[in-house]
């Protein structure tokens, strides 16, 4: 399974996890099983590990369809969590499609502490 998520809802996190070759079915399957599950909230932040990902088989224009509809709030903190620069490129140009779209609470890191901090800022201060 390519695409697979943990909705915690006393953290108001969605935790998805993408592996192995990843495809434009992928992630759109992603997002429908995501709106079908009672559990979600569009408010909830999202942590986004690409960090299994062997393989991309997605082209610019396929990364604009899944950037096109998001199905959480503009609000929502997003972190994606990558562990290489192909990964890192093609998260990048989601990121620019959906601030394109006004979202602007999207990052990209390379260390999980950093993307729990992201989305998680209330559960890190002292």
């Amino acid at each position: 399974m390519p695409a697979y998520f943990r909705i915690d809802k006393d953290r108001r996190l969605v935790m998805s996890t993408l592996s192995g070759v990843f495809t434009l079915a992928d992630g759109l399957g992603h997002q429908e099983k995501l709106l079908k599950d009672l559990d979600f909230d569009p408010n909830f932040s999202q942590l986004l590990d690409c960090i299994h990902v062997t393989k991309l088989e997605l082209g610019p224009e396929d990364v604009r369809r899944l950037a096109q509809r998001s199905i959480f709030s503009p609000d929502s903190r997003r972190a994606i969590l990558v562990s290489n620069d192909m990964v890192f490129g093609f998260a990048r140009m989601f990121v620019m499609f959906r601030e394109a779209a006004g979202e602007k609470r999207i990052r990209i890191f390379r260390d999980l502490d950093e993307a729990l901090y992201w989305v998680l800022p209330e559960n890190t201060a002292h």
